[in-house]
């Protein structure tokens, strides 16, 4: 027998207990009683009677690294990731919806950059909102937005990536994420992208810096009289 049919039977217990304290005993003080046990057990009958239905974790999505050739294969991993192990789906929508709690997010990836996005994911605390409407210290509004590549959600670089690609390609926006960000497991860190050359202005190099640390330090030496 399974549980909630042994439920479901003392809940029919309960009425009968109390349909025979009604039917056989005239003291107000035990039909009082037995009117409460029917009442209870009639709620208990009907809440036993919906549908139960098991709370199971997300299924847990693996990244295959070498299935990832073009960035459209990134944006498929990263559909699967927002409905399922990113949970992103419990908060936001993609498109009107009346249960989304959070901001829709369709068109999102031609509203924000991939780098807002990011922060937006890893540092959801970074900006705050500010409430100056009223005299005094301006109220903080933190965001509600959780650390996702922090417990429980606890999504890899790879797959936050996989997620901003998804975003840019649901929004119709070309997709800047490239394959060549994946870090493989065990291999070598991905190139950080160089930044851009400013013209007029010569990139300053390791030994560079090392060089002009050291006229520093001569120039300390001289003012000291050292």
């Amino acid at each position: 027998m399974s549980e909630v049919a042994m439920l479901q039977l003392i809940g029919l217990g309960v009425v009968g207990t109390g349909v025979a304290i009604l039917l056989f005993i005239q003291s107000r003080f035990p039909r009082v009683i037995g009117f409460v046990m029917i009442v209870l057990g009639l709620f208990s009958l009907v809440a036993l009677s919906v549908p139960q239905m098991a709370s199971l974790p997300p299924v847990e999505e693996k990244f295959d690294v070498a299935s990832i050739k073009t960035a459209n294969d990134m944006a498929v991993i990263g559909q699967k990731i927002f409905f399922s192990k990113g949970q992103c789906a419990l908060c936001h929508s993609i498109g009107p919806s009346e249960a989304a709690r959070c901001p829709d997010l369709k068109g999102i990836g031609a509203k924000l950059s991939r780098e807002f996005m990011y922060e937006s994911l890893t540092q959801p605390q970074a900006y705050i909102y500010l409430d100056y409407r009223h005299e005094g210290v301006p109220k903080e509004y933190p965001a509600r937005m959780p650390y996702i590549n922090k417990n429980p959600i606890g999504l890899t670089k790879n797959e936050i990536l996989s997620v901003i690609a998804f975003l840019q390609q649901m929004s119709g926006e070309p997709i800047t994420v490239s394959p060549s960000e994946i870090e493989v497991p065990g291999g070598a860190p991905a190139a950080v992208p160089a930044a851009p050359a400013v013209p007029g202005k010569t990139p300053v190099t390791d030994k560079a810096k090392q060089k002009n640390m050291k006229a520093d330090a001569g120039l300390v030496a001289m003012v000291h009289g050292q």
